[in-house]
């Protein structure tokens, strides 16, 4: 019983949001189910951030290796909290000038904003920055001419890096003919990203848009049941 109550659940309101879509006389059902989902993600985003603080804590009371980022995770997540359920906002704020941090709470000089200026941002452009490295030595790896496939990725790596720089055209300066200017590497980036790039996104989202379908279809007819979990 208690797996069998949250499948109906499931495929009854995969359904009528299903059906919300196409019938418009259904519309309300929809927004009904999408206003039951919002109350349902905050209990999962409370037991979340219980569970969170509960194995941080307990890797900081073991002293296991990294705790110290855990003790950082644990100040964060209540420094977060604290500001955003306070709703610290502008401060000065000019309809009321003797209260502070009386603004709105999500503008420029905010809390929240500070927060996402001062932290996020830093830490985001840090991630992406090391990831460049390991994206490189990575493309190092794989650009070699093994086959005809990995030659014509090697291949074609090399023009559109080149395409995208100033020696694209460079190289071709002065030299190659009016009628066959398509060959410079610019040019040809140009035609890669635009053509062959194109029909292969195109194919990975309509594989993708199909994989979606045939996984929802799965769940809402109650085939696939992994969502709750192991018996």
């Amino acid at each position: 019983m208690k797996r069998f109550v949250p499948l109906v659940i499931a495929i009854v309101a995969g359904f009528v949001l299903l059906i919300a879509n196409f019938i418009p006389y259904a519309e309300g059902w929809g927004l009904t189910a999408q206003e039951w989902f919002n109350i349902l993600a905050v209990g999962a985003m409370v037991l979340g951030g219980g569970n969170l603080i509960k194995l941080q804590l307990m890797k900081i009371s073991s002293k296991k290796a990294g705790w110290g980022y855990a003790a950082v995770t644990v100040v964060c997540f209540f420094a977060a909290i604290f500001i955003g359920m306070g709703k610290f906002g502008v401060h000065p704020n000019e309809l009321y000038p003797n209260y502070a941090w009386s603004g709105y709470y999500l503008e420029e000089g905010s809390g929240m904003w500070w927060i996402y200026q001062h932290m996020i941002v830093p830490l985001t452009s840090t991630m992406f920055a090391m990831l460049a490295f390991y994206v490189a030595t990575a493309a190092f790896r794989a650009f070699r001419a093994k086959n005809t496939e990995a030659t014509l990725l090697l291949v074609t790596a090399g023009i559109v890096l080149l395409g995208r720089t100033y020696a694209g055209v460079w190289l071709f300066e002065g030299w190659l003919p009016d009628s066959l200017l398509w060959l410079r590497f610019d040019n040809l980036t140009v035609w890669i990203m635009d053509v062959p790039n194109t029909a292969g996104t195109r194919a990975i989202t309509i594989g993708i848009a199909l994989g979606v379908v045939a996984t929802s279809l799965r769940i809402l007819l109650g085939v696939d049941r992994s969502y709750l979990g192991q018996d």
